[in-house]
């Protein structure tokens, strides 16, 4: 059993007694962003701050010319962080104190290379670009993800890489203040998740379907729940997705050698976002897949149980746990002894700096439930 959190850079630069911190909760390591997505932070331990604004998405590396010599889809440096190499330095400190370090990736969801590049992202059956999703059927987008990755962890060599939106984003997981939820149903969501760009259409194309019926068949399956595909197509649109998302992982893990990698991911093979569905050979080339637990109720054991069902014998399960709301704090260690029992090797904290004074304590909690079990 591992028990690892995740936290970002500024949590540990400027706080001198979060490494502390995280050494009182007995884990086994922290999984710490070195790319990142957009995202207003909350810092409730910070001694000069309650929050943190990283305005778009950024490697918290430096961001060497030389390694994106000629390319189009080049990570921004983060402009609100003082350290240089920040990701280098919390992970530096976190390591002389005898926590290990995990690389946590952030791959295809970056808004701001999507909103300068709309040709290389998710573009739904409308035609609408979803610029928060660059589509790993790209061969540009995935020596972008390849390139982000090997340079996360060069000359800083984690204990391991912790690869995020390893896959197709869709519909959801988008940005801004969203006002979507409840316009379109699980179904509808799903439709307009189907990537309709110019490579996955020469994807359909390539195994015998007519990509214009296609497009035309899912707007009709979004206004009507009369309509549907035929599950040929279906299977062909998903295998095509899988394909690609494999192209992307195998590529990542390329550049990752001897690093153990664990993948976010989801048994559904339909989703897409943060933990995008695996298919058949997702845990070929990993040593874990953590899978979305955070409802505390039946339904996360059973994920667990369905993605050990899928994974070779040889590959972890690790569920990924929050501690903030909606959990209940009631409800937190009784529900990490579930997820343990239904299979999980591996329980993932969300999250060492997000949880204040109020919430911290649970992940003391968590860690000891799942080697209590």
């Amino acid at each position: 059993m591992r028990v690892l959190v995740h936290a970002y850079p500024w949590d540990v630069i400027g706080d001198p007694l979060f490494t502390a911190r995280v050494q009182a909760l007995g884990v086994d390591g922290v999984n710490l962003a070195a790319a990142y997505h957009a995202v207003r932070a909350a810092t409730p331990w910070h001694p000069e701050r309650a929050y943190l604004d990283a305005r778009h998405s950024a490697l918290y590396r430096p961001v060497r010319p030389e390694a994106w010599a000629g390319r189009r889809l080049v990570p921004a440096a983060p402009g609100w962080m003082d350290e240089p190499d920040s990701f280098g330095a919390a992970a530096a400190a976190l390591t002389a104190a005898g926590v290990p370090v995990t690389a946590w990736v952030v791959l295809t969801h970056n808004s701001l290379l999507g909103e300068a590049n709309p040709d290389v992202t998710v573009v739904n059956c409308y035609g609408q670009s979803y610029p928060w999703a660059l589509c790993p059927s790209r061969a540009e987008v995935r020596e972008y993800a390849a390139t982000l990755a090997a340079e996360a962890v060069r000359e800083a060599p984690p204990a391991g890489v912790l690869l995020e939106a390893c896959g197709q984003l869709g519909a959801d997981h988008g940005g801004r203040h969203d006002k979507t939820d409840g316009a379109y149903d699980a179904r509808a969501r799903r439709m307009l998740s189907v990537c309709c760009c110019a490579a996955c259409r020469t994807g359909w194309a390539g195994r015998g379907v007519d990509a214009d019926r296609v497009v035309r068949d899912l707007r009709a399956a979004v206004r009507s729940r009369e309509h549907d595909l035929d599950p040929a197509t279906l299977a062909t649109l998903l295998a095509v997705r899988h394909e690609a998302a494999d192209e992307l992982r195998n590529r990542v893990c390329d550049t990752l050698p001897g690093l153990p990698v664990a993948l976010h991911g989801s048994p559904d093979p339909w989703a897409t976002g943060a933990n995008p569905g695996f298919g058949a050979n997702a845990g070929k080339d990993v040593d874990a897949v953590v899978v979305p637990c955070w409802p505390t109720g039946p339904e996360s054991p059973e994920i667990v149980k369905l993605a050990r069902r899928m994974l070779p014998a040889d590959v972890a399960v690790g569920s990924y746990v929050t501690v903030l709301p909606p959990a209940r704090p009631d409800d937190v260690a009784a529900h990490v002894r579930r997820l343990v029992e239904a299979g999980a090797g591996e329980i993932h904290l969300y999250h060492a700096g997000l949880a204040g004074p109020a919430r911290h304590g649970l992940l003391a909690e968590a860690a000891r439930a799942a080697t209590s079990v």
